[in-house]
């Protein structure tokens, strides 16, 4: 079901794995939406670090998804599958996609959209599905976070690192995070963080610990796994719960199993993009009912960093890889309406 819908499309992809340079435009034919899926005239797209790995070739696309790099977008819906009701036609969304947002259109499935409030930009909008639904199940969900509890989350001014202090402050928890340098750890504490570790310069275990007067973090979000697992266990309170979603310091870690019985810790991890339809459209509904209110109100918001053009790809993955960014880059696809 779709009106005055053009035969191709512009997109960006790469012929083999390489330095941002292999990006570049290609034409493409429109994608189509399948049952219960939409698609979308895309405004803007987010950039994560899932894409430049995948660009690099380390992450490649699961079973069945788009090949384009991109894992959430912002857009109108301007055609429906199967089983979609007619009146997502036409709407204002933001979407977690398995692959394919790096195009002037993209297929999503119809409980992975969150509807755009008025008051929101569509550059923001694409900012948010893919670290909400990440931070969401893995600090509320998979890590039990409660309120009046002390969340540890590493790279505190990436666009996950400044979803998830957000989100902790909302529900009442006390926030810790690292960042590599005074300027990021200032921004992490204007967005609300308790305290802020210049990881280059501070032993993290060691303010930490200080912080909460011996306990330890009850919660720890960490994305570097590597050497830094037993130093997040050693700070780490009794009964805490370690998370971990990605391993940019190294996938092997050796840990004292000794001091982790002692202390009754909990370890476990996941990844998003492999995840079945229907487990991200549980997430979506969950999201909808306890999260999506902050954002319409203005409670949370993401933090943007800077915008690229769709053809300029390249430029925004040079951004991301140099680490100097602070929160969200995104890549504009079409001005907004």
């Amino acid at each position: 079901m779709a009106t005055e819908l053009p035969e191709t499309m512009t997109a960006m992809g790469f012929d083999e794995p390489g330095e941002p340079e292999v990006l570049r435009s290609e034409k493409l034919a429109l994608p189509v939406a399948g049952e219960n899926q939409v698609l979308i005239k895309v405004s803007h797209a987010g950039v994560n670090r899932p894409d430049v790995f995948q660009r690099k070739g380390s992450y490649p696309p699961p079973p069945g998804a788009s090949p384009i790099p991109g894992l959430e977008v912002s857009g109108q819906v301007v055609a429906i599958g199967k089983g979609v009701a007619p009146e997502m036609l036409n709407r204002r969304v933001c979407a977690l996609v398995n692959g394919g947002g790096y195009a002037e259109y993209c297929i999503a499935h119809e409980r992975h959209c969150l509807s755009v409030p008025a008051n929101m930009d569509m550059a923001q909008a694409a900012a948010i599905p893919e670290t909400l639904f990440t931070v969401w199940h893995n600090v509320f969900e998979r890590g039990f976070a409660m309120d009046g509890e002390t969340l540890l989350v590493h790279g505190g001014t990436s666009g996950i690192g400044t979803m998830a202090i957000q989100l902790a402050k909302a529900y009442a928890l006390r926030v810790v995070t690292t960042a590599g340098g005074e300027e990021k750890c200032k921004a992490a504490k204007e967005l609300g963080a308790d305290l802020a570790v210049n990881y280059k310069t501070e032993d993290f275990v060691e303010k930490v610990n200080e912080f909460t007067n011996g306990r330890g973090a009850d919660v720890i979000l960490d994305m570097v796994s590597g050497d830094y697992v037993q130093r997040n266990l050693d700070c780490l309170a009794v009964e805490g719960r370690h998370v971990t979603i990605a391993a940019l310091g190294g996938a092997k870690a050796e840990i004292n199993m000794a001091k982790l019985m002692s202390k009754r810790q909990t370890m476990t991890g996941s990844t998003l993009r492999p995840r079945s339809d229907e487990f991200k459209a549980l997430l979506g509904d969950e999201i909808r009912k306890n999260v999506w209110s902050l954002f319409e109100d203005g409670t949370v918001a993401p933090v943007m960093d800077q915008k690229f053009s769709l053809t300029d790809a390249a430029a925004a993955h040079a951004r991301m890889e140099e680490g100097d960014h602070i929160g969200k880059i995104v890549l504009e696809v079409r001005a907004e309406n």
